[in-house]
């Protein structure tokens, strides 16, 4: 017997929320091609009316589950019930899936004390010590919710997630996980596991997971994002500035593609402050975490070989479309 726990994005909006449901099957080898198509109630998910509400659910990745005996995830995309896609799913809006297209998100987030109704290390009624001691920090005064992070990190890392590293991030309660993935599917894919994942571990600490862009408003606290490095063969491999000048020209060019699918709210965070440029204005520039892309010092010093960091995602963007527009912009440029 095996547990194959279907994972889904719902209807709502602006910002979708995960679902899933389990199934058994018996003499399961452990493989997608295995995986059934599933269906579900989609007048529940804000997907469908009920006078006709069966939604589809097509599996299109799937990992081993390291918290179930005998159980994988299954990370699947909605279907209307003739099989064409539905409006909400993220993942068909990829036209180009290129896997010379190489991503490396960074997914900030805050754990969030359903108890207290504030973040772990925030006071009752008032806000700790001010931003400086918590990013990458150590100690009880200083790093909050690690056991679940903790946790979270072998779990993602034992699903066979391409997890590169965790810390703690600028604001008291505030973490951080990076996932690289070549490809945009696959990128999405293991964002949106390791997101499930972090949902569920969370339960058992009493956290639910804040992926608002600036969840403690309009405060002197930095917001989340989900900064996108990328690359493509000409960044990697052509040693030539150009490439990567015409590809951050290109984007200036398209603020609203990219704003329009970088997440919710993210005018809250994309201030001109706390390491951010205004949401309506475009630059880039060599280290310039206050810039709209980062060309990062490394990319130079390697001969102008290496990656971007649009660092406009916002911590609640869907990975599929953030990685589907990078990709329709930067052939645009005629760079990839």
């Amino acid at each position: 017997m095996a547990k194959l726990e279907y994972i889904w994005l719902d209807g709502y909006q602006p910002t979708q929320s995960l679902r899933s449901k389990t199934q058994i099957r018996k003499d399961f080898g452990g493989t997608l091609e295995e995986c059934p198509m599933w269906s579900f109630d989609g007048s529940s998910t804000e997907q469908a009316e009920g006078g006709s509400s069966d939604c589809l659910l097509k599996p299109v990745a799937i990992y081993p589950d390291p918290q179930r005996k005998d159980a994988y995830l299954v990370m699947t995309e909605v279907l209307n019930a003739d099989g064409t896609a539905h409006v909400s799913n993220g993942r068909a809006t990829i036209e180009d899936d290129d896997n010379d297209y190489w991503f490396g998100f960074e997914q900030e987030y805050f754990l969030w004390d359903t108890l207290i109704n504030r973040p772990p290390g925030f006071p009752e009624g008032g806000f700790p010590r001010p931003q400086g001691p918590y990013y990458c920090s150590v100690g009880a005064s200083n790093a909050y919710g690690r056991d679940c992070v903790e946790e979270h990190l072998d779990a993602c890392l034992e699903a066979g997630l391409n997890v590169e590293g965790i810390n703690a991030e600028v604001a008291a309660g505030q973490w951080e996980f990076q996932i690289f993935a070549k490809g945009a599917a696959d990128a999405g894919d293991q964002i949106w596991v390791a997101r499930y994942l972090l949902e569920r571990i969370g339960e058992k600490y009493g956290y639910s997971i804040d992926w608002h862009p600036k969840p403690l408003g309009r405060t002197d606290w930095n917001g989340s994002g989900m900064h996108a490095n990328f690359s493509n063969g000409a960044m990697r491999d052509s040693g030539d500035e150009a490439v990567f000048t015409a590809i951050c020209e290109e984007f200036g060019k398209h603020i609203d593609r990219h704003i329009s699918v970088y997440g919710a709210d993210n005018d809250q965070r994309l201030t001109g402050e706390h390491e951010t440029q205004s949401i309506d204005k475009f630059s880039y520039g060599v280290s310039d975490r206050g810039a709209s892309i980062r060309i990062p010092v490394g990319t130079i010093e390697d001969g102008w070989k290496g990656r971007l960091e649009d660092r406009r995602p916002a911590s609640n963007a869907d990975p599929y479309k953030v990685a589907a527009a990078i990709i329709k912009t930067c052939k645009e440029a005629g760079q990839g």
